[in-house]
């Protein structure tokens, strides 16, 4: 019979074992969203229209980028230029107006100098003449109702990203293209 508290005394600290991993589980998923603000580089992208019709869902505007469709010959590998669906890294280096433009397209994470960044992104598909790459940087949630008039001015929009130093990447803003 001394058992029995014994026994109700280890199933309630197993149920808090339990509990205490889940809430470290779900706290480092969201302390690894916000590590990408503290710790990351920023670039700057040039986005470019897409279809007004889609542009729209909801609270979050569809983007795309300059690097998104990039020529086959900035693949860097020996062997055939990747397929749909694979894993890429697309390395960045800034221009002279200060926005970031893709040099390199690697099957494995390459090393980058100073001022240089990495994307990883997946194929979305593979021509001859391109390939179109997703970032996962294609949504940016906006606040209710300013939806609309970030779609007029989508085309002269620049996205600041940061990029993590293990290689997350999230938006951390637009701005507008200043006119030269």
């Amino acid at each position: 019979m001394s058992d029995q508290p014994m026994e109700k005394k280890r199933r309630l600290t197993l149920l808090l074992i339990i509990v205490v991993l889940q809430v470290l589980f779900l706290g480092g998923i969201a302390t690894s969203y916000y590590a990408v603000g503290w710790f990351g580089t920023e670039i700057k992208i040039k986005t470019v229209p897409v279809d007004p019709r889609d542009f729209l869902y909801g609270d979050y505007v569809t983007l795309g980028y300059e690097i998104s469709t990039l020529n086959p010959q900035l693949w860097r590998e020996s062997a055939n230029k990747p397929s749909q669906g694979e894993a890429v890294y697309v390395l960045l280096k800034p221009s002279a107006n200060g926005l970031y433009e893709a040099t390199g397209i690697y099957r494995n994470k390459p090393s980058t100098q100073a001022g240089e960044a990495v994307l990883k992104g997946t194929v979305d598909y593979s021509w001859d003449d391109l390939l179109r790459i997703e970032y996962g940087l294609e949504r940016y949630y906006v606040p209710e109702g300013t939806g609309k008039e970030l779609e007029r001015e989508a085309r002269n929009m620049i996205v600041r990203v940061k990029i993590a130093p293990w290689g997350q990447a999230r938006i951390n803003g637009l701005e507008e293209v200043t006119p030269s």
